[in-house]
């Protein structure tokens, strides 16, 4: 047993990046509102980082926040932030300011010849997809932007599996999942052994005690149909 009363570890953690492109707080509260309607089990309250380097006009610091604020949304930090004054506002308020990595730029040499372009070839667009190969423990939230989750073991009741495209799980699904997390209302949740604390596609969602009784504890495919989730076999 360690003799301090605590311990600092690094650790890693997936956020969502809000990007600011106006400066008008209610244009900001009513567009963070739509899109959290689209998804609200993944939204609500959700904590998140906002990025600042597309805002050009002027900016009350103050009721920008409030507005981010009033949606629900948890700020833990802001990025991107490059103009002084709007720096002292935000420390002021009490809100870490992220450094992010900066872009390398690459000069070409003095006087480089002039490379011809390749040859036109087709391409087959690649589809990534995350992969998890371990148990996803309680209180880890794993999310897959912009493409599937795929993990290959059990998770455990507490964890939270998050993606824009579908999720399969081929373990224990004690967990929940959110499928379709950026409105895609054509995403799928597959699972071989279904007892799920809140299964949501596109923002439509079930707790376990909707789940129907056959289809707990079994393999199972979750959809959406005519606006409303369905589960059938998974064969």
């Amino acid at each position: 047993m360690s003799n301090t009363p605590i311990e600092l570890k690094g650790s890693s953690f997936t956020l969502s990046v809000v990007h600011l492109h106006d400066a008008k707080p209610e244009v900001i509260r009513q567009a963070l509102e739509d899109k959290i309607a689209q998804a609200p089990a993944f939204l609500k309250h959700a904590p998140v980082v906002v990025n600042v380097s597309g805002l050009d006009a002027p900016v009350n610091w103050q009721h920008l926040q409030q507005a981010v604020a009033s949606t629900g949304l948890r700020i833990v930090g802001i990025s991107g932030c490059k103009d002084a004054r709007l720096k002292d506002e935000i420390e002021r308020a009490g809100l870490p300011l992220l450094t992010e990595g900066k872009e390398k730029t690459v000069r070409s040499p003095a006087k480089a010849a002039p490379t011809p372009p390749p040859p036109a070839q087709t391409v087959t667009p690649i589809t990534k997809t995350r992969m998890i190969d371990v148990p996803v423990r309680s209180g880890q939230r794993i999310y897959a932007p912009n493409c599937d989750l795929i993990v290959t073991s059990h998770v455990s009741a507490g964890a939270e599996l998050i993606a824009d495209g579908n999720i399969h799980v081929y373990g224990m699904m004690r967990g929940r999942a959110l499928a379709g997390a950026s409105g895609d209302r054509e995403a799928q949740i597959f699972c071989t052994h279904l007892t799920a604390e809140l299964v949501s596609i596109a923002g439509e969602y079930w707790l376990s005690d909707k789940i129907p009784a056959e289809f707990y504890g079994k393999a199972a495919r979750l959809r959406l149909a005519e606006n409303a989730l369905t589960v059938q076999p998974l064969n």
